[in-house]
């Protein structure tokens, strides 16, 4: 079994989620999505507006998410790929380069972001901060 893992805060869930979910699952067999906790989202800087127990109930929900996981930090990414013995870590290509330490332990995919929408896009739309 091909297992697949990503990263992301996935507030105000929207198209966009869900085609990297799509196509991240597409990859393999078994997805697994980590998400930052209100804490992570703290120290990185994000004020979201739906709570993580809120966020992870939505992720959970979507056909394609096998398991849903809390991101606690930036270091934890390695341990994940090794706990649950990843084959792939996909990732929005926003990010192109910057998880390319991971290949040492799996393969790296930066996927294409669905470019007319976003949740910073979202948020300036309906002036939320």
């Amino acid at each position: 079994m091909k297992k697949v893992i990503t990263y992301g805060t996935f507030d105000l869930l929207h198209y966009g989620h869900i085609n990297l979910l799509k196509r991240a699952k597409e990859l393999g067999d078994y997805l697994i999505v980590a998400i930052s906790t209100n804490e992570f989202n703290e120290i990185k800087g994000k004020k979201c507006y739906f709570s993580y127990e809120e966020r992870k109930r939505l992720v959970e929900s979507i056909r394609y998410v096998d398991l849903v996981i809390p991101e606690n930090n930036w270091e934890q990414k390695v341990h994940d790929v090794k706990e649950f013995k990843v084959d792939i870590f996909a990732i929005g290509d926003d990010w192109k380069g910057k998880f390319d330490f991971l290949k040492e332990y799996c393969e790296v995919v930066y996927l294409p972001r669905t470019p007319e929408i976003s949740t910073t896009k979202i948020k300036k739309d309906l002036n939320i901060k």
